[in-house]
């Protein structure tokens, strides 16, 4: 008869568990992956299988009770860096809709706005295209086996553990947000500086005619300008996308290692 002692199944199970809920954070947070038009069983399934494979090469773990207080703070830890790997790589597409969100609010569409299924909610058309598009970028350079590639690296980088999580990872997601405006900007401006030059010009005529009506005028010409510098523009967008995603990649790494040091109190 075949027999197994508490502490046996004690150490099988965090063997499975403790793993899995870091995947499974960053499976419910991370683009693509946390698509809320993906449901939640299929968000923890994949979490499973993945977990099914990563477990073998996570390395020694505390030897630890899952159901004590210990265990408790171990699971805890394991939702925060996989929510904080998660959001790394979320700040990329942030910052892609919000180039959008700039790009129509300078053509003049801003009221347009249109259905996000990823975020159920209203956003602007612009930040929605720009989103998509970002999103088939992210799948054509292979994103998300990077970033699953990136996850099982994190157990070695910062392994399971009972020791507290450093402040300099969290000061280093933080600082990492900004990149929502830095790269939002860096990607609308071509389309900021051209339609500067178009309101310049308009203002000119305004004031040499003024019986010029400018609205008649200036909405189908900065909208008709926009969309022609969009167009010429999208095609140099994969490579500044693929260095985002790069760096994300290494941000991601760079919070497991910053986090790995117990935090001085």
């Amino acid at each position: 008869m075949i027999s197994f002692t508490s502490a046996q199944v004690d150490v099988w199970i965090a063997a499975f568990f403790w793993p899995f809920f870091r995947i499974l954070a960053l499976v419910a947070t991370a683009p693509f992956f946390g698509a809320r038009g993906i449901p939640a069983a299929t968000k923890i399934g994949f979490a499973f299988l993945l977990t099914v494979l990563v477990a073998p090469l996570v390395g020694p773990l505390p030897q630890v009770p899952p159901a004590s207080g210990q265990g408790l703070f171990i699971v805890a830890q394991q939702l925060m860096i996989g929510f904080a790997m998660g959001l790394a790589i979320r700040v990329i597409f942030s910052a892609i809709e919000m180039a959008g969100h700039i790009m129509g609010l300078q053509m003049g569409l801003g009221f347009a706005t249109f259905f996000d299924p990823q975020n159920s909610a209203q956003v602007p058309v612009m930040g929605q295209f720009l989103g998509i598009v970002a999103m088939l970028l992210f799948l054509a350079i292979n994103g998300h086996l990077l970033v699953i590639t990136a996850l099982v690296e994190s157990f070695q980088v910062l392994p399971i553990g009972l020791h507290p999580l450093a402040n300099e990872g969290w000061r280093t997601l933080a600082l990492w947000g900004g990149e929502i405006f830095r790269g939002g900007v860096m990607i609308a401006l071509p389309v900021i500086a051209v339609l500067m030059m178009v309101n310049v010009a308009l203002a000119i005529l305004t004031r040499a005619a003024p019986q010029l009506n400018i609205f008649a005028v200036g909405f189908p010409l900065t909208l008709a300008v926009g969309f022609v510098v969009i167009s010429l523009s999208v095609s140099y967008l994969l490579p500044i996308f693929s260095s985002m995603i790069e760096t994300a990649i290494m941000t991601m790494m760079k919070i497991a290692s910053d986090a790995s040091y117990p935090a001085a109190f």
